[in-house]
């Protein structure tokens, strides 16, 4: 009797987030590039450079004191591979902003051309248009409907311009530069970003979206977002971020404020596929209003660390926040992601529900934080994260905490870490599935709930992203 040849069990197989359209590098044509590290004539020259008020210029340097008093955080991934000292924190591009998307730069043009920036907004998918390029801000639009409604829609510094007033009363008011030694970092050496003011009653139907890339190499993008949205009105924004691949450490530490006033609605969507050697340390922080709602929708696919916890504040009456994130960790990515919410008013209510997918070693750590003051009965707030792992080298924790201060409170939290289920496979091939498809859908069907709540085009992104091919059995 002939022997039999052993053949191994083939495991199954993630494919890779695809980075080619992401990794390509532009050559370097900036105009003028701050000295690296950070020092108070690096920040008087930016800015000097960006024609700061005096009040904006006192703001970076109170900032600048703070960030040298603080140590770096304590708990999470570990940080000690960034040394600002190597950090360039402003590349001025050759570029010069602008509403024409022809005036544009060949080479910046061709850039956002790939990444179909100006294609979504030809297609009327989008209501307005802000492209940030390495430190500024290159095109900014909107339509003009809106800006009859008393919509603004433009770059943070034409803000400080013409809304200084507005500017300055908001401006990281949410998230102090005391908070943190990376908010500290942002307020001494911010620079673009966009801000958006919504007046009463207006809705804007249809999406703004901003996106950010970085192309510097060893460089900072420091971008700030300021979103106002008045007593019952509506926006959608969208947020995309990206840069390409280097051998040395670049750092994102832009920072989000978003006002949410009475009876307003604010989505906002987020896609963040940073590089595998982008530190991503990350602010955003929400004020809700009475009756007032926040919906988050981030997804986290690049970066080789990152700290992002999108914290919602229900500060009104009936206040409410949805966040629905999911997040991709695969080899040499430590990712750190969640959300809070601080519940300050009656009968406020949250929902969080995310997904955690990690592979190849990737480390994908769920950390939540959930408040509940005295001055909030009735609070409801539900937390579900589920995480899949789908190889025995990868790692998925949940960090849940709970700060519950009153007796009439209706919270709840459920986390499941698991893989791939035999008997899910056994009952889709009974019906007839191939095993291969069987696998891809349980792990397509994973991901669904984030996916459907995209945009359109990111809905499409973040499948060609994830990009599941997978074949044989879990290992």
């Amino acid at each position: 009797m002939a022997e039999e040849k052993f053949v191994p069990k083939k495991k199954t197989y993630v494919e890779d987030i695809e980075r080619t359209l992401y990794d390509i590098k532009d050559e370097d044509h900036s105009v003028y590039k701050t000295q690296s590290g950070l020092t108070e004539d690096i920040i008087r020259d930016i800015s000097k450079r960006k024609n700061d008020p005096q009040w904006m210029l006192d703001f970076r340097l109170k900032s600048l004191a703070v960030y040298n008093s603080l140590a770096l955080p304590t708990w999470g991934p570990d940080l000690s591979e960034l040394n600002m000292d190597d950090i360039v924190t402003y590349v001025q591009p050759d570029a010069k902003m602008t509403g024409n998307w022809q005036d544009v730069p060949t080479d910046i043009k061709n850039t956002f051309d790939r990444l179909g920036i100006p294609e979504a907004e030809q297609k009327q998918s989008l209501a307005g248009v802000g492209a940030q390029y390495d430190s500024e801000v290159v095109y900014h639009s909107i339509q003009d409907d809106l800006v009859k409604q008393g919509v603004i829609y433009t770059d943070m510094e034409t803000a400080i311009r013409e809304h200084e007033d507005v500017v300055k009363e908001y401006f990281m008011t949410l998230v102090p530069p005391k908070d943190h030694k990376f908010a500290a970092l942002h307020g001494a050496v911010w620079s673009g970003g966009s801000f958006v003011y919504v007046p009463e009653g207006v809705h804007v139907e249809i999406p703004l979206q901003s996106y950010f890339r970085l192309n510097a190499a060893g460089a900072g993008q420091f971008e700030h977002t300021l979103i106002i949205v008045e007593k019952n009105a509506s926006l959608h924004f969208i947020e995309g971020c990206s840069a390409p691949k280097y051998n040395v450490t670049n750092l994102h530490a832009g920072c989000v404020e978003l006002f949410v006033k009475e009876g307003a609605r604010l989505r906002y969507s987020t896609i963040e596929n940073w590089s595998r050697n982008m530190m991503n340390l990350n602010t955003k922080r929400a004020l809700v209003e009475k009756d007032g709602i926040i919906e988050w929708v981030s997804g986290s696919f690049g970066s080789h660390v990152s700290c992002l916890y999108p914290c919602s504040i229900l500060h009104g009456e009936n206040a409410r926040c949805e966040f629905t994130g999911v997040t991709f960790a695969s080899k040499g990515q430590n990712l750190d992601t969640g959300a809070s919410v601080i519940h300050a008013a009656p009968h406020t209510s949250a929902n969080i529900n995310t997904r955690t997918i990690s592979k190849a070693g990737g480390m994908a750590t769920y950390r939540s934080a959930v408040k509940v003051t005295r001055r909030a009965p009735f609070a409801k707030c539900s937390v579900n994260c589920e995480s899949l792992m789908l190889d025995s080298e990868s790692r998925s924790d949940t960090l849940p905490v709970m700060d519950i201060e009153g007796d009439e409170a209706d919270i709840g939290h459920e986390a499941k870490i698991g893989r791939i289920s035999d008997e899910a496979i056994f009952y889709l091939t009974s019906r007839g599935i191939d095993e291969d498809e069987a696998r891809a859908m349980i792990v397509r069907g994973f991901v669904e709930p984030i996916a459907k709540e995209l945009p359109l085009e990111y809905a499409v992104e973040m499948n060609n992203l994830v990009n599941i091919e997978l074949e044989g059995t879990m290992g």
